[in-house]
């Protein structure tokens, strides 16, 4: 399954208000062109207008049909002060510091995305996670019953025989470095939710750990105990089972020895990971050792899609992410 072709399909059949608030980065003048072009979205490109203009010309790209915005000047900037203002008020700011932060680009777009003025947000081609993070934990907030943001990978394998005809989910690979079971059992049904929502996937989720089904006794293997039982009262209908080791969870032969009355057990689709250690080192050595597309880090648990690139990212990896909000985005409607 070609999967960014899939996701770009459904990014053009309607073709989102996406904010790309680095606009004084060439790559990404360079992939707003490019999302033009495909129609795959609307940019709507933050940062000084002549800039922006300028690193076009230098480029000799095209960005008819962007929406080129300076935060600093923006006509709707006094009125989202004020609705700014009332979100932080209880935490003592004041508005002069609420039209202060908004003239920051990160906070501005993410102002654009709470308002519906956007359908999504994709930044940190020069900004690192954390100052990508700060305006949406604040803004944005988390989805109700969620209290995490997790980063989940699209794996996708010729080996047809995993997952859904070689296309997996592997989470959390990008953020929480040691969640506890409530959070683990969170961080399992955000990504169960990526999975249906993005790939239209029949989620079946494994919680990954060195034990199957009580074969070992550990703190660390009560925690995925408990974080399984926590998901499954959550979403009962979700097929969802643990504590599972990877090969149980992936191979039928060795499922049906160490978990032989699962119903995810090796089907399982979705891979959860006790830690983001494990979730980090699994994804990078499939990635490397099996020549696996890793798609991604998909941003999940926020109320609206607002996702981080890497700093050395590619013109490509923007074009994509942007689609994949885009497809995000479409799931909550």
């Amino acid at each position: 399954m070609d999967v960014i072709q899939f996701f770009k399909e459904r990014a053009s059949q309607v073709q989102e208000p996406i904010v790309l608030p680095e606009g004084s980065d060439k790559r990404i003048i360079e992939a707003a062109a490019m999302i033009i072009e495909e129609k795959l979205a609307k940019p709507i490109i933050l940062g000084d207008i002549d800039e922006i203009k300028r690193l076009a010309t230098e480029l000799k790209v095209s960005l008819n049909g962007a929406k080129l915005i300076d935060p600093k000047n923006a006509a709707d900037k006094a009125e989202l002060v004020e609705i700014f203002y009332k979100i932080r008020q209880h935490k003592g700011i004041s508005k002069d510091e609420a039209a202060e932060l908004l003239s920051d680009p990160l906070y501005y777009g993410t102002m654009l995305v709470h308002t519906n003025r956007a359908a999504g947000m994709v930044a940190g081609s020069i900004n690192a996670t954390g100052d990508v993070l700060r305006p949406a934990f604040q803004i944005v907030k988390t989805k109700p019953g969620i209290s995490v943001v997790s980063g989940a990978f699209v794996m996708v394998t010729p080996k047809t025989e995993f997952g859904d005809e070689g296309v997996l989910f592997f989470a959390d690979c990008a953020v929480n470095p040691a969640p506890n079971a409530e959070e683990l059992s969170q961080i399992a049904l955000s990504t169960a939710h990526t999975a249906e929502t993005l790939l239209g996937m029949d989620p079946k989720v494994a919680m990954l750990s060195f034990s199957s089904k009580g074969s070992a006794q550990h703190a660390n293997v009560d925690k995925v105990r408990k974080a399984t039982e926590l998901a499954q009262k959550c979403a009962p209908n979700l097929k969802i089972d643990g504590e599972l080791q990877a090969d149980a969870a992936l191979v039928a032969a060795v499922s049906k020895r160490k978990a032989p009355n699962s119903q995810v057990a090796g089907n399982a689709n979705v891979l959860v990971f006790p830690d983001l250690e494990a979730g980090n080192i699994g994804y990078k050595l499939v990635q490397r050792f099996a020549d696996v597309d890793a798609i991604g880090p998909i941003l999940q648990g926020l109320a609206k899609p607002i996702n981080d690139l890497s700093r050395g990212c590619s013109v490509e990896d923007v074009v994509n992410l942007v689609a994949i909000t885009s497809v995000q985005a479409q799931g909550l409607n």
